[in-house]
């Protein structure tokens, strides 16, 4: 299905965040993350102050999000994490939609390099798709296949 929503997208630093946009971003990763895939885990896990964070929002609602790193932050390469779509909207295209736009405002940020993602496992087709190749074997993180990818 093609998207036709009107998404807007911003990328913002930590500090330079409002508390509604924070509230609204840990809120979508609770409800993702927590609830969603019944896993608990320390989703505040000291590293959203060195993150730029990626946001899609439509009509005042957060309904995608990532969060990005230069490299050495989280791997030695730069990296995107925490990435997630409100339920509701996966239909529309709208995760391909976020990462294309969490590749760029990488590459926008911290120049051309590798990014380095910790992606589950049954998503690898859907990052192969963005360029994504597996470098690792399956390992368990939050009880959740997982394997690390990498763009060049």
């Amino acid at each position: 299905m093609e998207n036709k929503l009107n998404i807007t997208w911003l990328t913002k630093p930590f500090v330079e965040l409002t508390v509604d946009e924070l509230y609204a971003i840990l809120q979508l990763r609770s409800a993702i993350f927590v609830v969603e895939q019944n896993c608990v885990f320390q989703d505040m896990d000291g590293k959203d102050q060195q993150a730029y964070h990626c946001m899609g929002w439509l009509d005042n609602r957060l309904v995608a999000y990532s969060r990005l790193f230069d490299k050495k932050v989280t791997y030695e390469q730069a990296s995107i994490g925490r990435v997630i779509v409100a339920s509701e909207i996966r239909k529309f295209g709208i995760g391909k939609q976020l990462m294309q736009v969490a590749i760029s405002e990488s590459e926008r940020l911290f120049g051309s390099q590798a990014i380095k993602i910790g992606a589950q496992f049954y998503l690898r087709r859907f990052y192969e798709s963005l360029g994504f190749r597996q470098i690792s074997e399956i390992y368990m993180e939050d009880n959740i296949p997982h394997v690390y990818m990498e763009k060049s």
